[in-house]
């Protein structure tokens, strides 16, 4: 095999490279990547995660990840990323905006749904027009979240005491 890796290969790498602390590293493969394969969507929002994250530079992080949202806006894991910018960066409502918008697109998005959950967002009261602490909503929501867990939810991305 030679020395030149694909862009698939360069991203795969440079994920590794996060994973083990290697930063800067996965930043040249981060780059690399999008060098090779300027038009991928999903490689060019994580480029713009990584330019945001590991160099600081957040305009042309936040640019390169909308730019990445305009072309693959059937990819939750260009979402994922800009929403991953954007929390790290104390914008959390607009985060949070965009998890949802990439759990529209593959609702049952692992690092999607354990983004949300990390996040800690509660679900509105079953009863809107109840208080949140009035027992009709306290049994109506234990009974949504196990239809959600029994029903909706595969068995990998279910937590206990979650959802």
């Amino acid at each position: 095999m030679s020395g030149i890796l694909s862009p698939e290969e360069s991203l795969r790498r440079a994920q590794d490279l996060v994973r083990s602390g290697l930063e800067m590293a996965a930043l040249e493969h981060f780059a690399q990547a999008h060098d090779r394969a300027p038009e991928d969507p999903r490689i060019r929002s994580y480029y713009g995660w990584a330019v945001a994250m590991i160099e600081h530079r957040l305009e042309r992080g936040v640019a390169l990840c909308r730019s990445a949202l305009r072309d693959g806006a059937d990819q939750p894991e260009v979402y994922h990323n800009f929403a991953r910018v954007l929390l790290a960066n104390g914008r959390k409502s607009e985060g949070m905006k965009y998890i949802r918008r990439g759990l529209m697109v593959e609702p049952r998005n692992a690092a999607l749904i354990l983004e949300w959950r990390r996040l800690g967002v509660r679900r509105p009261p079953v009863l809107p027009f109840l208080h949140r602490r009035h027992p009709a909503n306290r049994v109506m929501g234990r009974l949504r979240r196990v239809f959600v867990r029994e029903f909706v939810l595969p068995p990998e991305l279910q937590v206990e005491g979650s959802v």
